[in-house]
């Protein structure tokens, strides 16, 4: 049996191809839409992709399954979880597709899986235990867990309601969660577990930077499930201290239950002309995202214009911070610019009309382009303006972060739900905005800006502040 897990950096999402080299037979486990790239992996490894499987209906990306139903792949999917959970997409179509129930087996190859149905993360959660019979083994070696169990962590049972507004439902996904785990605990604790995230996720709170774990590691170590001690002490546990989840979450969960666009392919956008810009400057219609670094863009950026910084970030500023349906244009290097591509139409955000790069923007100012620019300050100077007053201080940090210190009198709007509570924003007056170390903030005052806000950086960090504050109390 070949295994290989196909991280996305941006999104802190793994794959898995799993594949039976005897008879050349392979399977992809909560594919990604572009897959592309895991057929080329998979006959890098002499092997070709019969099959795909979800663990359930994501809320973070679009699943790629239906790109492999299109191409003939047999495509797996949960039948859990009631009527309200079930992929529309399948139901009555013509792909060729299995819908699976607990205890359900299938083969690809000479390996054996087998469904058990996990809710609580969502009510049609299914991880997959997996045989390699071609081994001759009797017992499994390992389960793609998907968003149930992570290392160091558990799938948040609050998602549903707090990204897509299900009123009601995290309290039941909780207990749903809590006899889930119980009945993890009996698995053999060699086991494998192979989830589908690690840290920098937001589908959970805690989520470890190791790849892979085993059952018994997670019951010695993983403090959520420890926190299984009685039903009520789960509950609470795993309900405190989960970070705000982006806004497009709830757009992800609508779309891979209806059906994501199928898309046959990474679309390939033009490169345009430097004298584009000056038609969309300032407009606030679609959207140019900005990818050079943070201090690049304070410096001088096209008028309106979002910083997305091109790293771990991107996909969240992105989707946080574009209106469905938006036309966007990139700033991105050359080399770069499929990597972006990718990156947005993983989430959705298929109309990329265009890219210029940092060479062309610099090419519009030299010939009379107008940029903006946004003032940056450290921590001292965010007290000096407070005290003095005429200033709303921002602070884009989590709530979790936000409850244990905060500067006084401080607003706070994670930067990824700034979008839709810019009306909790006062225009009145200059806003300074701060995070933890000034990357948050960063991209929180351009989306300020391109919507009227005259706003000021705040490049500094928290810790700074509390060092501050604490000084001139002693004082």
């Amino acid at each position: 049996m070949l295994v290989r897990q196909i991280l996305d950096p941006k999104l802190a999402q793994y794959a898995y191809l799993i594949g039976c080299p005897r008879t050349g037979e392979a399977i992809v486990m909560d594919p990604e839409r572009d897959i592309d790239r895991y057929f080329d992996l998979a006959a890098q490894h002499k092997l070709r992709i019969v099959a795909a499987a979800d663990t359930h209906i994501h809320a973070d990306y679009l699943s790629g399954l239906r790109e492999f139903a299109e191409r003939g792949v047999t495509v797996y999917a949960s039948d859990e979880g009631g009527a309200d959970w079930r992929y529309e997409w399948l139901l009555g179509s013509a792909y060729s597709h299995r819908l699976l129930k607990h205890g359900d087996v299938f083969k690809v190859g000479n390996i054996e899986f087998t469904v058990v149905h996990n809710p609580g993360h969502t009510p049609e959660h299914i991880s997959y235990l997996v045989k390699d019979l071609g081994a001759g083994a009797t017992d499994p070696i390992g389960m793609v867990t998907g968003d149930f169990v992570f290392v160091g962590d558990l799938g948040r049972p609050d998602l549903l309601e707090q990204a897509a507004g299900m009123t009601g439902t995290q309290e039941p996904g909780a207990r749903q969660l809590f006899h889930s785990v119980e009945a993890f605990k009996s698995l053999p604790p060699f086991v494998q577990v192979w989830p589908a995230h690690g840290a920098g996720s937001a589908c959970g709170k805690s989520l470890g930077d190791i790849p892979s774990s085993t059952v018994g590691y997670e019951l010695r170590t993983n403090p959520a499930i420890h926190a299984s001690a009685s039903e009520g002490e789960f509950v609470d546990y795993i309900l405190s201290g989960q970070p705000e989840p982006p806004p497009y979450f709830a757009r992800m969960k609508r779309d891979n239950r209806r059906g994501p666009k199928v898309l046959r392919g990474v679309p390939r956008i033009a490169h345009l002309d430097a004298e584009n810009l000056g038609s969309l400057a300032g407009r606030t219609d679609i959207a140019i995202l900005d990818t050079r670094g943070r201090k690049e863009f304070l410096a001088g950026h096209v008028p309106a214009s979002i910083l997305a910084e091109l790293e771990y970030q991107f996909v969240n500023i992105a989707g946080s911070f574009i209106e469905e349906d938006t036309p966007v244009y990139l700033i991105v290097d050359e080399a770069r610019v499929d990597e972006a591509v990718r990156a947005l139409i993983r989430i959705g955000i298929d109309d990329v009309r265009g890219y210029l790069t940092p060479a062309d923007l610099a090419s519009y100012a030299a010939s009379g382009g107008t940029l903006a620019s946004i003032p940056s300050i450290d921590m001292a100077e965010l007290e000096r303006r407070r005290l003095q007053g005429g200033v709303t201080i921002l602070d884009t940090r989590g709530k979790v972060d936000f409850d244990v210190a905060h500067v006084p009198g401080a607003i706070n709007v994670a930067h990824t739900r700034l979008l839709v509570r810019l009306a909790d924003v006062p225009k009145d007056k200059p806003v300074l905005v701060h995070c933890n170390s000034g990357a948050r903030s960063a991209h929180a005052v351009s989306l300020l800006e391109r919507h009227g806000y005259e706003v000021v950086n705040v490049a500094d960090t928290m810790a700074n502040y509390l060092e501050l504050a604490s000084a001139n109390a002693g004082r």
